[in-house]
């Protein structure tokens, strides 16, 4: 088993993702592969960059329109907004799904909003999903299936096998308190602001710790990926059954 040493990060200047280090030991072509397609694999899931952006929309429209027009008018604007940006992807041949899941949960967001008559009830289900996700990635760790490691798992079929790596599975811990971080400062925020009835603010703080914190969080992503990625769990296994044959 190659040491830990034999790959080492270096520093984008960019400060976008953490690159790999060229060694003089030859690399997997189809790892390194795999581990080069790892960014544009995870953006797709949330829908792209544009998807990422699409998604604050509703909530831009939302709060003038509830200042000057009323909630009524706010709740339609909303949502028209979000059916919106679904037939631009339409037109566009782009992945939908998103787009639908995006339109799904502004409805429920404009459904909470007029039963609570108050243009605040908009975000009661982000800030509580957001509590719901935190807990969820922290009990993922706990009992040591870091939920990164699991849905990465099952999107590329690699299985659970790393889980047998006890270093790549301190990867995986890494990344998910990352996200554990970003769902329990996006709850405390948001939650502080909808009790003190800050409504535009609580606009500012969804929009400021939505995707920005989301590409934050794919970052740390994207780097635990590469670095399991150039060790996986199960070709050391081959690779020790193989020496010690």
């Amino acid at each position: 088993m190659p040491s830990s040493d034999e790959y080492r990060p270096i520093a984008d200047p960019e400060a976008t993702v953490a690159l790999p280090v060229v060694t003089d030991h030859p690399v997997d072509p189809d790892v390194d592969k795999e581990t080069a397609e790892v960014e544009q694999t995870l953006l797709e899931q949330l829908g792209g960059i544009s998807g990422l952006i699409y998604s604050t929309l509703p909530v831009l429209v939302f709060v003038p329109v509830n200042t000057f027009a009323g909630l009524t008018a706010a709740i339609w604007a909303a949502l028209g907004v979000a059916a919106g940006v679904l037939i631009w992807r339409l037109v566009q041949r782009s992945p939908v799904q998103p787009a639908i899941s995006g339109f799904l949960g502004v409805g429920l967001c404009a459904f909470i909003a007029h039963r609570v008559g108050e243009a605040k009830g908009f975000f009661l289900f982000g800030i509580y999903t957001s509590l719901v996700y935190a807990g969820v990635f922290a009990l993922s760790i706990l009992f040591r299936w870091p939920l990164v490691g699991v849905i990465w798992g099952a999107l590329n079929g690699h299985g659970t096998a790393w889980r047998s790596d006890p270093r790549v599975r301190k990867l995986y811990d890494l990344a998910t308190v990352v996200w554990v971080v970003v769902f329990g400062a996006r709850y405390l925020v948001q939650s502080q602001l909808y009790d003190t009835d800050h409504t535009t603010w609580l606009a500012i703080a969804r929009i400021a710790m939505g995707w920005p914190l989301t590409a934050v969080a794919l970052v740390v992503t994207v780097w635990a990926v590469r670095r399991a990625g150039h060790l996986p769990a199960d070709k050391s296994a081959v690779g020790r059954d193989s020496a010690s044959a």
